[in-house]
């Protein structure tokens, strides 16, 4: 198969390009700059140069390929906050591969995130993948993703953990809560801490991808969770072990003081389950749990 993939010199999508090399696929990358195609073409794959915003380029990709597996997002416009930017060019891009790959059978898989899960308000038990949003922000690039399936396109879509973890993470969750925790002279984590954020290594988020372009059925949502939920205050307790510093709650009308741009869902609860997935592809999360690999020590050095 020759997969196009976006966002393929990143944290996740590097070793995803490694995943399908290794099982025998054709890989071309999208790569916005010199050093994000050298890091692809060292790996074996093909570079196309291009970003989000050539939609007709994307197109042309995704019409010559055999599969798109979506991991690029414009995170530079999120972290300016402007998120509406951010999902408006995600949903344009989402709409050019499923145009390109309408009543073609191909498979498209597109990235969203367990978060939305626990915006949506489930209590009592862990949310799955047969959970669907009614819309708002990522959800809409969801739902439009798994609508391609009645247009002839094997669509489906992961829902990534928050915390996609491992030696291969520089910018993501991981490293901010601790750059804060830094900063602030202290480990937080709020209220009572009991709150619980699912996470997934890395290296078993790519061979999901790998999973999911080669079989996962169209108008499916995949959940790449491998800890279900992890309370909050473990993670800031892994957090202190690992920088040395005190460990401690954050009061409620403290936490944008302390967290800044997590503020906003530091405290929701998101325990997520995997079973469906796991089930369909076979696809069993084999590496270190989130606090062993914080315990592991490469996020402190």
């Amino acid at each position: 198969m020759r997969v196009f993939v976006t966002g393929a010199s990143g944290h996740i999508g590097t070793p995803t390009v490694s995943e399908l090399l290794s099982a025998g696929h054709e890989v071309v990358g999208l790569a916005r700059s010199d050093a994000s195609a050298a890091k692809l073409e060292a790996l074996g794959a093909e570079v196309r140069r291009g970003d989000l915003d050539d939609l007709d380029g994307l197109q042309e990709a995704a019409a010559e390929a055999d599969g798109v597996i979506h991991l690029a997002f414009r995170h530079d416009l999120m972290q300016s906050g402007n998120m509406e930017g951010a999902i408006a060019a995600d949903m344009a891009a989402t709409q050019a591969f499923g145009d390109a790959l309408a009543g073609t059978g191909k498979p498209f898989v597109n990235t969203s995130g367990t978060l939305m899960l626990a915006m949506m308000g489930i209590e009592g038990r862990a949310g799955t993948e047969e959970d669907r949003s009614p819309g708002g922000h990522r959800a809409d690039v969801e739902n439009a993703t798994l609508a391609f399936a009645d247009r002839g396109v094997r669509s489906s879509v992961i829902r990534l953990s928050p915390l996609v973890h491992s030696d291969l993470d520089k910018h993501g969750f991981g490293p901010i809560l601790i750059g804060i925790a830094r900063e602030q002279g202290f480990a937080g984590y709020p209220a009572e801490g009991t709150n619980r954020w699912p996470a997934v290594h890395t290296l078993d988020a790519a061979d999901l991808y790998r999973r999911a372009v080669e079989s996962a059925p169209a108008g499916q949502i995949l959940h790449g969770v491998g800890d279900e939920g992890v309370p909050t205050r473990e993670i800031a307790a892994a957090i202190g072990r690992g920088t040395g510093l005190e460990v401690r709650s954050i009061p409620t009308d403290e936490i944008p003081g302390y967290f800044g741009p997590l503020a906003g869902f530091i405290a929701l609860d998101d325990p997520t389950s995997n079973t469906i997935t796991r089930e369909l592809l076979g696809w069993e999360p084999t590496h270190a749990s989130l606090i062993a690999d914080l315990d592991d020590g490469h996020y402190f050095t």
